[in-house]
């Protein structure tokens, strides 16, 4: 699937760091910015448990888990939207990726450079959106510009008009809260505007990562951290992820159990990397499912809401094509009643027609005929 999120920040908030650890690279994490000038992509695996289940369930040769890609966008300076620094492409990378991922400083230390007179990342973070909307707003105007014309030409196509006139009535609404600076309610307005809409960079869904110090770890002493304080109280703790940058790529860089001793020493749970990843598919709108046997237990990632038809398409075109039926259960009931027998007994192996919307979790044995 062609997924992406971006990670986004201003120069030397420990961008590239992360991205190293997340994905176990080894592009350029210099002091100074615009290190990174080209966008990188990598692959992520998913971590979940249940595919290790399942693996040792059907004793699976092989494990191939889901995965989400990452892309390190270069650093953004204020005027990036009039083209200061790599704003062009900086702006233009953004428009690829489905999620934003804010990097955001909160962490003092001299012998590293800071865009600001002070560490401040509810200020990094109003930059980044700020020019988010400057641009927006060009596209918006160009748009409005264009629909009258539009309109016009649609006469004697009324649901063609009829469209075009919402579309116009849908963007001046967002022009309006562009104007004013508010972004969230221009990001209300566009939740309610069709697939079709005008895509905006300011209203994207986003994470925020708050680069905390290393030793601010241990006994999650970050949360006393002003900086952290004031981005969970505007933003909620669902999205606020505290993590170490230094920490987390000097874990990718360690054997498993070298790294669990490090975890120890600092009082983790588990790997920062871990959550943003997890919390990075979620607001994606992914969900999983599963095929297995003997040969591999495999992690299919999808859109939430997909039918089951499509989702074998995502195996292979030839079992959407044909398709006929899919035997389905949920992993779930699988690790409860521990066989598929079991399954049978309670009733949980069912069999679906092809619109059946995929849980996450379920097992698809696929019918198809082409």
């Amino acid at each position: 699937m062609g997924i992406k999120a971006g990670l986004v920040g201003l120069p030397n908030v420990g961008k590239s760091t992360l991205f190293n650890a997340l994905t176990k690279s080894s592009i350029p994490a210099e002091n100074y910015p615009f290190c990174t000038i080209d966008p990188h992509l990598a692959i992520t695996e998913v971590p979940d448990v249940r595919l290790d289940k399942l693996a040792t369930i059907y004793g699976s040769q092989k494990k191939i888990p889901a995965t989400v890609s990452f892309v390190d966008i270069a650093g953004l300076v204020k005027g990036a939207a009039s083209g200061e620094g790599l704003g062009n492409q900086f702006l233009s990378h953004i428009r690829e990726v489905d999620l934003i991922i804010h990097v955001l400083r909160c962490f003092e230390d001299p012998n590293i450079l800071h865009s600001g007179e002070t560490i401040d990342p509810l200020a990094d973070y109003d930059i980044i959106v700020h020019e988010l909307m400057l641009k927006d707003l060009e596209s918006v105007d160009k748009r409005l510009a264009r629909l009258p014309k539009d309109i016009k030409g649609a006469q004697g196509k009324p649901d063609e008009q009829r469209d075009l006139t919402l579309e116009l009535e849908l963007l001046t609404k967002v022009k309006k809260a562009l104007d004013a600076g508010d972004a969230e309610q221009a990001r209300a307005i566009m939740n309610n505007a069709p697939a079709t809409a005008l895509p905006l960079l300011a209203t994207k869904k986003f994470l925020i990562i708050a680069n905390v110090a290393e030793d601010s770890l241990d006994n999650e002493t970050y949360k006393d951290n002003a900086n952290y304080q004031a981005l969970v109280k505007k933003f909620g703790a669902a999205i606020v992820i505290p993590v170490s940058a230094k920490v987390e790529s000097e874990l990718s860089q360690l054997e498993d159990q070298e790294a669990r001793e490090m975890m120890g020493m600092l009082g983790l749970k588990e790997r920062g990397i871990d959550r943003i990843i997890r919390e990075t598919y979620a607001h994606l709108g992914l969900v999983t499912f599963f095929t297995c046997g003997p040969k591999e237990a495999h992690a299919w990632p999808i859109r939430k809401g997909m039918t089951v038809r499509k989702a074998a398409g995502e195996i292979h075109s030839d079992l959407e094509r044909g398709f006929i039926c899919a035997d389905v259960f949920n992993c779930a009931d699988l690790f409860q009643y521990g066989n598929e027998a079991g399954l049978r007994d309670h009733g949980k192996l069912r069999r679906e027609g092809q619109d059946y919307v995929v849980q996450d979790g379920d097992l698809l044995s696929i019918k198809f005929n082409v």
